[in-house]
């Protein structure tokens, strides 16, 4: 059953060359979105990996803005679970922490509300996709601001090429298709 739900999510991954710069091939999750089937699929076998990794131990999904706040949710409703906004800088009303990280051409950062966590609660970061590791790297940094546990990093899709993985050091990672 898992198998044929991975083929059905791995087949709604479309590929676009040269974008958005040439040398770039692009994975584009949005057919899985638009497709209920491969959409809720993705979110059970995140769910199904998630189980068996910490079983009852996770207590709320971190998703990153932006495209992991489509699958942060619903991932969250899932697990039986809530949902915590880790958003750019500047999008989060009242206190908040915040953490930069490197893009290819300068600096992003991003922040969470300072009370959306106590210490000690266990996280599970979301994303749709890992490339550089950075997004991620800075989520766990800002949850270990907060003192809570990142138990594992989780994403649809992974360009293994890019190492992104490495950048998050001892957290675990996950996900469900890899490309080059």
């Amino acid at each position: 059953m898992a198998d044929s739900e991975l083929q059905l999510v791995a087949r709604r991954v479309r590929s676009f060359p040269d974008f958005p710069v040439p040398g770039v091939l692009f994975r584009d999750i949005s057919p899985v979105l638009k497709d209920p089937d491969s959409f809720r699929a993705s979110i059970s076998l995140l769910a199904n990996h998630l189980k068996k990794a910490h079983g009852g131990r996770i207590d709320y999904i971190a998703g990153l803005d932006s495209r992991g706040f489509l699958f942060g949710p619903s991932l969250a409703q899932e697990l039986g679970l809530g949902c915590i906004l880790i958003r750019k800088r500047g999008k989060l009303p009242g206190p908040t922490v915040c953490a930069s990280y490197a893009l290819e051409y300068g600096k992003a950062e991003l922040e969470i509300q300072r009370d959306a966590l106590e210490p000690g609660q266990k996280v599970v970061v979301v994303d749709d996709l890992l490339a550089t590791g950075g997004t991620m790297r800075a989520a766990c940094e800002l949850l270990g601001q907060l003192q809570a546990q990142v138990l594992e990093c989780v994403s649809l899709v992974e360009l293994t090429s890019l190492k992104g993985k490495e950048k998050l050091g001892a957290v675990p990672f996950f996900s469900l298709l890899q490309y080059e």
